[in-house]
């Protein structure tokens, strides 16, 4: 290996490093800021120990970080796992894998995801990306909500039933089914049920 490929190599890892720290320290400062204020570029990069410069560098600005975040949640909270409800062939069970899915990438770092979700309410920028990862889920929950609108003989408003999937399978509907200290995958059951009935798999 040459010295300039070392070097490169060198500099890659150090700056994934960086950014697992700044990804780290951001998922722990949106669990603890208790104000909006709080979570702030500078108080990121404080709390990773790194310049505000490599922040800047790294993610361009703050949204640029909020959807790394929401990227890191998706891998700890293993949503690649969602290829398995569209893959399966049987409309309940798909749609059942779908919400224990969310209930694990829900769980995944509650105290982020609370405070993530609650400052989408307050800053157009979180909005925007928050609201583009529940469309994703929207429009998930669409196909697998297809087929039982298609075997139903009763005229069915399938944008309506969407709608009540997607409020069933949101972070709050989990977060308030469990509780405070509660496991999320206690309430997939639960809601598994309730979308049953919305899609009349239970008649």
């Amino acid at each position: 290996m040459s010295p300039r490929q070392y070097n490169l190599g060198k500099r890659t890892a150090q700056i994934e490093q960086s950014r697992r720290q700044v990804l780290d320290a951001a998922r722990a400062l949106l669990g603890e800021a208790d104000s909006y204020h709080g979570f702030t570029l500078d108080a990121v990069a404080k709390r990773a120990d790194v310049a505000r410069a490599t922040v800047y560098y790294q993610f361009k600005s703050k949204t640029g970080l909020l959807e790394a975040v929401c990227d890191d949640l998706g891998v700890a909270g293993g949503l690649s796992e969602l290829v398995k409800a569209f893959t399966n062939p049987e409309p309940l069970p798909a749609l059942t894998e779908f919400i224990a899915c969310f209930a694990r990438f829900w769980q995944a770092d509650r105290p982020a995801m609370r405070r993530l979700r609650a400052l989408a309410a307050l800053d157009t920028d979180v909005h925007a990306v928050i609201s583009a990862r529940d469309d994703r889920r929207r429009e998930g929950l669409a196909v697998l909500a297809a087929p039982f609108a298609k075997d139903n003989p009763q005229e069915v408003d399938l944008d309506e039933q969407v709608r009540i999937l997607l409020a069933l399978t949101s972070f709050e509907t989990f977060d308030t089914m469990a509780g405070p200290d509660g496991d999320l995958f206690d309430a997939v059951p639960v809601i598994a049920g309730i979308a049953a009935t919305v899609l009349g798999a239970n008649a």
